[in-house]
């Protein structure tokens, strides 16, 4: 039974970024590093107690750096015999308070003309606290051929470094990235110029495109108080899913958090006391350019909300954490050897409704219960495998 949703454009963006999107062994922007020695792993920073920022890009960030870019996407399933989709707009990641050792940005999407896409899972601006310090050493070394180039781009000259991955031959796709070598103001990309991935293989054709448009520094001394939480991409918040699968029944814990450009997230039994996130240490590290990607193709599956399946669903509530949360149910009767079964999914009616303040982007457009019921010769149901969405919050220590 499948158990947890993965939405295809989305997934995929993962898996076709991953290993072209760094340039080098120090991140874009800083100096080069001399080799650190191991430290126990730390607890995420909390902002009262931690030290004064490094000298680095993001520790030198201001109210009104930005980063724009143009956007497109789109997709022909190929043998899933979905419709082809497509969409196009303008990205924009700037930061809208600094409040040591936190960098707030905000991330938003738009139509060319500047309006508000219509698409839910691109509807509405993500809140993304990035630490101006590490936890230990991040890097993502780059894949592919590399190239030196001098070009224009935003108005300005650059020097950059590409690199093209070609994975055709084995129904990869083909990736091709684009670095400026001295980032300056684009530090909140790590550099990124322009990054083209072209599908192929399995019947797949289409593709996704980033074009640097506009990118400026903030005004010196700009303030601006740290943002709410509402509506984050996830780093700074944690969710728990709980499953019961053939009897075994758990409690699994996702943390994000974000530092530098990179993001982190960890995936373990929730804790039953202490600190919410205790430690990255163990963490999947991911470049931001990597999760803009994905928030960019993981929008093609979701053109209509709720998920258009073959039954009718039926509105409701749900019961979250306190919170009455406006769901939409769909049921599928099942019959298998005269044991007759429900399919259940329920998502959030709303991705976006208030109810849900807090929760990680991801987790909105997940199912918030799935599973299978058991039904006797009476009607009566009995559940039998489920998973449900049964907490969640915020360890940012300055979030609202």
């Amino acid at each position: 039974m499948r158990l947890y949703t993965s939405f295809l454009a989305g997934s995929a963006a993962i898996t076709l970024l991953t290993h072209c999107a760094s340039t080098r062994s120090s991140s874009p922007g800083e100096p080069p590093t001399t080799p650190e020695v191991s430290e126990p792993a730390k607890p995420p920073t909390d902002p009262s107690t931690a030290p004064a920022p490094s000298p680095t890009p993001w520790g030198r960030a201001r109210v009104g750096d930005r980063a724009v870019y143009g956007f497109s996407t789109n997709q022909s399933p190929g043998r899933l015999a979905l419709p082809p989709r497509a969409l196009a707009g303008r990205l924009r990641v700037e930061v809208t308070a600094v409040q040591a050792p936190w960098v707030w940005l905000t991330i938003s999407f738009t139509d060319d003309a500047g309006k508000p896409l219509t698409n839910p899972w691109l509807a509405r601006d993500l809140t993304l606290p990035v630490s101006m310090e590490t936890s230990r050493p991040l890097d993502v070394p780059p894949q592919g051929t590399e190239s030196l180039e001098q070009l224009s781009a935003a108005g300005q000259q650059w020097e950059a470094k590409r690199y093209i991955q070609d994975q055709r031959p084995v129904d990869g796709p083909l990736n091709n990235v684009l670095y400026a070598v001295q980032p300056g103001p684009l530090y909140l990309t790590r550099g990124l110029l322009s990054l083209s991935i072209t599908l192929s293989g399995f019947g797949a054709a289409g593709g996704t495109q980033l074009t640097l448009l506009e990118v400026r520094q903030g005004a010196t001394g700009g303030t601006s108080p740290a943002p709410s939480l509402e509506r984050p991409l996830g780093p700074g918040t944690w969710f728990d899913f709980r499953a019961n699968i053939g009897g075994n029944d758990s409690t699994q814990r996702t943390c994000f958090s974000a530092e530098r450009g990179y993001l982190l997230q960890t995936d373990g039994p929730a804790p039953t006391q202490g600190a919410a996130c205790p430690s990255f240490a163990e963490a999947t590290v991911s470049p931001l350019e990597e999760w803009l990607v994905r928030l960019i193709t993981g929008a093609l599956a979701t053109e209509s909300w709720p998920p258009a399946t073959s039954a009718i669903p039926t509105r409701g509530t749900r019961s979250l954490q306190g919170r009455t949360v406006p769901v939409s149910t769909t049921e599928v009767p099942e019959s298998e050897g005269g044991v007759r079964r429900i399919r259940f999914e329920t998502y959030a009616a709303d991705p976006w409704d208030a109810s849900l303040s807090g929760l990680a982007h991801e987790a909105r457009f997940r199912q918030l219960t799935e599973g299978v019921d058991r039904v006797d010769a009476k009607g009566r149901r009995t559940p039998q495998d489920f998973t449900q969405l049964v907490g969640w919050g915020t360890w940012v220590g300055s979030a609202k």
